[in-house]
């Protein structure tokens, strides 16, 4: 397991009053058809900040996978994608020991107090990369945020991992600073 989903899972009963196992529990006696009523639910109802509502509901579905399962179920067919997936969580995990890592079905989250990032493998050749920038205009490799809709702001298209240059990490950056 991630280091930085480790310390989240620790630190849960401090921060939300409640462990994984308790907000487990308590979601399995509700019934909710999305992911993002779930977090609502959390959010709304118990005051927990949207990156532990994120990390409780996507820990608490039932699923065998673990979440290197999930990526390596992303990626079958893609492989090639790999090195970028891998340059993106190099640089994220070092903005910061705050970074959690979140995998899902179809995507990784990229969560500070908040996601700010959304790492996901879009086509055999790219990755589409979602930011969340406030008041950032779009322009030239910096896209409105196409796929994503609200999830995100904007979205980087990636085909190789050395378009992980300066420019996508400042980008990167921003969001990480604005996730605070």
């Amino acid at each position: 397991m991630d280091k930085a989903l480790q310390t989240m899972i620790d630190n849960m009963p401090e921060k939300t009053g409640k462990s994984l196992d308790e907000w487990k529990k308590l979601l399995k006696s509700k019934s909710f058809q999305k992911h993002s009523e779930a977090v609502n639910f959390l959010k709304k109802e118990h005051q927990v900040t949207h990156g532990f509502a994120n990390t409780i509901v996507t820990l608490s579905k039932d699923s065998d996978e673990s979440p290197q399962d999930l990526v390596q179920d992303q990626y079958k067919g893609k492989e090639q994608l790999l090195p970028i997936y891998e340059a993106l969580l190099f640089y994220v995990k070092g903005l910061g020991s705050d970074v959690v890592i979140t995998p899902k079905k179809a995507s990784v989250s990229v969560i500070r107090k908040k996601q700010f990032a959304l790492i996901k493998p879009a086509t055999k050749t790219r990755i589409d990369l979602g930011l969340k920038l406030r008041n950032k205009p779009t322009g030239g490799r910096l896209e409105d945020s196409g796929p994503f809709g609200t999830m995100c702001t904007h979205r980087v298209q990636l085909s190789e991992a050395k378009e992980v240059n300066d420019e996508v990490k400042s980008w990167l950056k921003e969001a990480y600073n604005e996730a605070d």
